[in-house]
């Protein structure tokens, strides 16, 4: 991928000049070398996208008044222009998080498409207005509106991908949005301001304002703002959480997660290999909803623990832009310390080390760590309760399915997590007890037409489906005598 610089701002359908010579500078996860800057927008460039977020809303022809057949329209013509765009996509995300290619493709590059069509599609038949026969008199007009001005922040592990989850949606209930990028993947979201300018969305529908925790603190407490939908970690959401509770301001938080991987005791391990693979190490292990955690019954424990070390070993490490990657690095230098100072807290603790555990051998110059499993995990310990983000595993024994039932519940968080089984209807009523907010039989991924999102630690509200598109909306009635 060849260097690419920026010194514009997407805000109000135009590039402007940013307010200082600030620049957020990105660095390849594979190789360490500069990828490319952009500006990082302070606060007055907050404010001024915010502002254009605000007229675009409330102008008397602004966005919030398009008939929905027309709000779609344009949805499909941002779609068409971003499809134009999805090969270089994926490559900037990838390049820019280590997200293998593989996955880069299907994901970053074809879900935002996807679901801007979806929900294209659901404002065909959406109501926006009922009248209700009132008790005890009257009748009464109730209406969804559009919330106004959306704060979305996304995270960067996929970038893409769960900026559309709020994008997509916002957009089809009318509202407009303030979009703030991970420092750490930027780059994408140029692509995506030149998608929108090339689909003819109205000045100040989407405004992008790149920065770091100082910039999105701003913008979450923003006077302007009138919804706040984040994804990242729960110790951030918890922060978001308390400024829009005093603000009254709605909120939704989609945040870190610590899912358990059921494999009851009929389970078919190697005809599920691909599946086992995606639910657990997707994305190198920065993925929310991976099943990090492995339960497996004691009568079946060695063959699960030889399984799991077999396939962490037998993965191909490699540059996230070889087709060939399945494990890619990790974002930066910084979150591999991370996942190494849980890995070093997985030995002290007593865990069994039985694949990975170090920086694989001739790729000292990106951001890399083995796949890693470790068995004889507690679940009470450190790397069994807590979220590490990268490829770890840990295996810990259960005795009958209401004692997996009973540890895949024992964690903070709810977000995901997968029953194995060959039994359909017993993977289903193992699946009905896990306090998760999805949870997947036989394999996992968020399905884009229900709700998504977490129980307990892992968060508030639901994106996706026809619920994703009610988190954007706010009643009115009005009542007639």
């Amino acid at each position: 991928m060849t260097v690419t610089e920026y010194d514009s701002l997407f805000i109000g359908g135009r590039w402007s000049k940013p307010s200082t010579n600030k620049v957020i500078s990105v660095m390849s996860p594979s190789t360490g070398l500069h990828l490319g800057a952009v500006p990082e927008a302070v606060e007055t460039d907050v404010d001024r996208a915010v502002r254009a977020a605000r007229t675009a809303f409330d102008s008397a022809s602004g966005w919030s008044t398009w008939e929905p057949a027309r709000r779609a329209a344009a949805m499909v013509r941002l779609a068409d222009a971003l499809d134009a765009r999805k090969e270089e996509m994926a490559t900037r995300v990838s390049a820019q998080n280590g997200m293998p290619i593989s996955v880069a493709g299907p994901f970053e590059a074809t879900v935002p498409a996807g679901l801007l069509r979806y929900y294209a599609g659901v404002l065909q038949d959406a109501h926006f207005e009922e009248q209700r026969q009132g008790l005890p008199i009257g009748t009464t007009l109730v209406r969804r509106e559009p919330l106004g001005v959306v704060a979305a922040i996304v995270p960067w592990n996929f970038p893409q991908v769960l900026a559309f989850f709020k994008m997509a949606p916002a957009l089809a209930a009318g509202c407009t949005l303030v979009l703030k990028p991970s420092p750490e993947t930027v780059l994408d979201s140029y692509l995506l301001a030149e998608a929108i300018a090339e689909a003819g969305l109205p000045e100040g529908v989407i405004n992008i304002v790149p920065g770091g925790r100082a910039t999105g603190a701003y913008l979450v407490s923003h006077p302007g703002v009138d919804k706040v939908s984040f994804t990242g970690s729960t110790a951030a959401g918890r922060q978001i959480a308390a400024a829009c509770g005093q603000l009254l301001r709605p909120v939704t938080l989609e945040l870190g997660g610590k899912s358990a991987a059921i494999i009851l005791d009929d389970a078919d391990l190697p005809g599920s290999v691909d599946q086992l693979f995606a639910a657990s190490l997707l994305n190198n292990g920065q993925t929310c909803f991976a099943s990090t955690r492995i339960l497996a019954p004691r009568s079946r424990y060695d063959e699960v623990v030889d399984f799991y070390t077999t396939m962490a070993e037998s993965a191909t490490v490699g540059d996230a832009l070889d087709p060939a990657t399945q494990v890619g690095p990790l974002v930066s230098s910084r979150q591999r310390d991370r996942v190494e100072s849980y890995i070093a807290k997985g030995l002290n603790e007593g865990a069994r080390l039985t694949a990975g555990g170090a920086r694989p051998v001739g790729l000292e110059t990106g951001w890399f760590v083995e796949p890693t499993v470790f068995a004889d995990v507690d679940n009470a310990s450190t790397i069994a309760q807590e979220e590490i983000f990268g490829p770890v595993l840990s295996i810990i024994r259960y005795d009958g399915d209401n004692d997996a039932v009973s540890i895949a519940n024992d964690s903070a968080y709810g977000l995901g997590g997968t029953v194995w089984s060959a039994d359909p209807n017993r993977a289903l009523g193992i699946a009905k007890r896990i306090r998760t907010g999805t949870i997947g039989l036989n394999g996992y991924l968020p399905d884009l037409t229900s709700p998504y999102g977490g129980m307990k630690a892992s968060g508030l509200g639901r994106e996706l489906g026809p619920e994703g598109l009610a988190a954007f909306q706010q009643f009115q009635s009005i009542y007639h005598p």
